[in-house]
């Protein structure tokens, strides 16, 4: 692994390792022999990685299958267009030191590493993630740290990358350690794929790293129900049993979860694991993603049937993050619009309301 530490046993029919390369997926039965021309062209071009836990999942007679978009290379990846950015939220005009990302005021990224288990098709860092791991030597990592330490204002620290749970249990606990010394670190957060993408990582060594006073959440990224098998669901208890607050993240993707079925299905699979969905993303246009992405207008609608389908805790803030650095906006539907003397608010179950204005105080 990028910092050293060995991989988990891969799950019973699976293969023995990650498969990292358009042969090994063919070889496996995951890819057709005959497009591997094409598509050794797109591994050589971005990172592949595909988990012994994620490939037991793919159904090779499936065309249309979600686990597969999200994972196996595509000839579509090389095809461009004039609106996909190689940084689509321009994490590099706004990096003070090597692994920070600093845009918000209170907040700012840490990325120790830019390695993943798997490498998402639509990933928006995909010209910069990879299997040579990106990894902050101990002087860089210190650095960085050490900006945290050095900026007050800054309440919450976000490990992101790449995958912070790619690290060692050693690794990661001297970075929470040392954030929660800081007394102007009021928040931790983390984002990881691996309790489902890689779960057998998720050791009582990982979740013990992740024990502090300061307040921490871990942010999982997942996109569709099937994502929560039985070694996910185990990741997930053995973490909210340390005490870790669970919230979700996902992005909104043509051919995986832009059907209301597969939507609520993600949602409702994401509470049952004591997940709190959090945000919907709309994609970033990286190079090659353009076949995932679903218009806004579609994302809003399809929020809107939810509403009053499922409990409130399933909604997440359906966000785009804005080109430049600018920043994530929340683009969901809206249920109440102004009018003369007050508001008239749709009602999710049916039905509107006309909410008169507050009288003045006397």
């Amino acid at each position: 692994m990028p910092d050293g530490s060995l991989p988990p046993s891969p799950p019973a029919g699976a293969p023995a390792r990650p498969l990292r390369d358009a042969d090994a997926l063919a070889a496996a039965g995951l890819l057709p022999a005959a497009g591997l021309p094409a598509l050794r062209a797109v591994a050589a071009r971005y990172a592949v990685s595909v988990t012994p836990a994620m490939a037991a999942l793919i159904d090779p007679a499936d065309p249309a299958d979600p686990i597969a978009a999200q994972y196996l290379p595509h000839p579509a990846e090389l095809e461009a267009t004039a609106q996909e950015r190689e940084d689509p939220i321009a994490d590099a005009p706004h990096t003070p030191v090597k692994g920070v990302t600093h845009r918000y005021p209170d907040r700012a990224l840490l990325k120790p590493l830019l390695a993943c288990p798997v490498y998402c098709r639509f990933c928006f860092r995909r010209e910069q993630v990879g299997p040579g791991g990106g990894v902050l030597d101990e002087a860089e990592l210190e650095a960085a740290l050490d900006w945290f330490a050095a900026h007050p204002g800054v309440r919450e620290a976000i490990l992101t990358g790449g995958d912070p749970l790619m690290l060692s249990p050693r690794r990661l606990r001297h970075i929470v350690a040392r954030l929660s010394a800081m007394p102007h670190i009021e928040i931790i957060r983390l984002h990881t794929r691996v309790p489902v993408a890689d779960p057998a990582r998720v050791t009582a060594a990982m979740a013990e790293a992740l024990d502090t006073e300061t307040a921490l959440f871990l942010l999982l990224h997942a996109n569709h129900a099937r994502e929560f098998t039985q070694d996910a669901r185990a990741a997930l208890r053995r973490l909210s049993r340390a005490g870790v607050a669970l919230l979700g993240q996902s992005v909104l993707l043509r051919g995986v979860n832009d059907s209301p079925a597969a939507m609520e299905a993600l949602l409702r699979a994401m509470l049952a694991n004591r997940v709190k969905p959090y945000y919907l993303h709309q994609l970033d246009r990286a190079p090659g993603t353009a076949r995932f992405e679903v218009p806004i207008a579609e994302g809003r609608a399809l929020l809107e049937g939810l509403r009053g389908r499922v409990t409130g805790l399933a909604w997440p803030t359906y966000a785009l993050d804005l080109p430049e650095g600018q920043g994530k906006a929340p683009i969901g539907p809206d249920f109440a619009e102004r009018r003369d003397g007050g508001w008239q608010v749709r009602g999710p179950l049916g039905g509107d309301h006309f909410q008169p204005d507050a009288p003045p105080p006397a």
